[in-house]
């Protein structure tokens, strides 16, 4: 391997495209050591597609298996993981040498890619959560296909709704339920929406059993808080950026997906506010208090990386790309650890918030506003962690004075 990167052996099928693989992984934030790794294991792929007369615009990850199959049988000492492969994929997908992947072409392919569409577009649904909803929606249209063939959807009825649900209740939680009944009637709702089904089926899918809003929200201590936040080591850049992703979510409640979200464009630093894309595209205006605005300072002008993406929070290790919205109660799982306490999720520290707020005298609706509750109800379950409010209006037990 020379200095500049370029492999010393020559890289066979793979030539023409050592030098544009290069400046992309130089550009995604790859160290030059890894550049150097990740082109000498496109050389001996490009070799070896010589030997097998395979072209570049053949590869697939079939034909990557089949490669590192090889190289174990010739006993290879260090052989390339699979995954170190897929950002060259990446690259030849995005610089047209490889076909995007195959437009859908059953029934149950295009109907899955119209739900996709209707999640993500009209429903302003996140990543994980549609992954959800289209795991539940697979399993269920499959089990139809199989019994109905084509007409799967033409021949849906109340009772093959039951069924199922009953089915998927057998083997998981109530909780876990109650997201099997959601997931399952936005699917019978967007069916009906989009005129697949005459009826609204999704009127059919019962309730699960379950007394609502019966558990107490669990946080933690303001203390605690405050030790996750000192458990960041802001001379590092991943500390700065932690430090400045748990400080959004314990001082303005944001959730894991509206951190990821945020761009540069929603922090407007001229009238202290910062715009929160939450929830099915609702869009709200907080106050950037000064710690938490000095902290994104700290990030943006110190450890975020150098990058035209939009993304105020950036992963640290290449490729250089938007944080995913898991990798926030990651953060805090760590802090955690760091600070020697239980481990809980980044959704703990709204739960923080809120109960401190109410400690403080804020009333229910000023902590809905805060949390951007859709329903207040939502918020009344916090009721039950005012202890001495709750005294104020218990009435004596009767019988218990004689």
């Amino acid at each position: 391997m020379g200095k500049t990167g370029t492999p010393r052996r020559k890289p066979g099928r793979m030539g023409p495209h050592v030098e544009g693989f290069r400046d992309s992984l130089l550009a995604s934030g790859y160290a030059p050591g890894s550049v150097r790794h990740m082109l000498t294991d496109m050389g001996g792929l490009g070799r070896w597609m010589d030997r097998q007369d395979i072209a570049a615009c053949d590869l697939d990850p079939a034909v990557i298996g089949e490669f590192l199959s090889d190289l174990r049988v010739s006993g290879r000492r260090r052989l390339p993981g699979a995954r170190s492969l897929i950002p060259l994929l990446n690259y030849l997908r995005s610089a047209g040498v490889l076909a995007e992947q195959a437009a859908p072409s059953t029934p149950l392919e295009m109907l899955m890619a119209d739900y996709h569409r209707w999640l993500v577009v009209d429903r302003g649904l996140v990543g994980p959560t549609v992954l959800r909803y289209e795991n539940l929606a697979h399993r269920f249209l499959l089990e139809r296909v199989c019994e109905d063939g084509s007409d799967f959807v033409a021949k849906l009825t109340g009772a093959h709704v039951i069924a199922f649900l009953l089915q998927e209740s057998t083997r998981v939680s109530v909780g876990a339920a109650k997201g099997r009944v959601a997931e399952l009637r936005s699917l019978l709702r967007f069916l009906y929406l989009t005129g697949r089904t005459p009826l609204p089926l999704a009127t059919a899918v019962p309730p699960v059993a379950g007394w609502r809003d019966t558990g107490v929200p669990f946080g933690i201590t303001a203390g605690d808080v405050q030790r996750l936040l000192d458990s960041c080591d802001r001379t590092s850049p991943v500390g700065v950026r932690d430090f400045a992703i748990l400080l959004l979510v314990a001082r303005l409640g944001l959730r894991s997906a509206e951190v990821a979200r945020l761009e540069l464009g929603d922090i407007d630093w001229r009238s202290g506010q910062i715009s929160v894309r939450g929830k099915g595209r609702r869009e709200d205006q907080l106050p950037l208090p000064r710690d938490v605005g000095e902290a994104l300072t700290a990030y943006l002008t110190t450890a975020r990386p150098a990058t035209p993406l939009r993304h105020v929070f950036l992963s640290c290790k290449a490729p250089v790309r938007g944080i995913r919205p898991d990798l926030v109660s990651d953060v805090t799982r760590r802090a955690c650890d760091r600070a020697g306490l239980p481990r809980v999720g980044a959704h703990r520290l709204r739960h923080a918030l809120a109960t401190e707020m109410l400690r403080r005298g804020a009333a229910l609706v000023e902590v809905s506003q805060v949390l951007r509750h859709r329903d207040l109800a939502t918020t009344a379950i916090y009721a039950k962690v005012d202890v001495d409010r709750l005294r104020t209006v218990a009435q004596p037990w009767p019988g218990a004075v004689r």
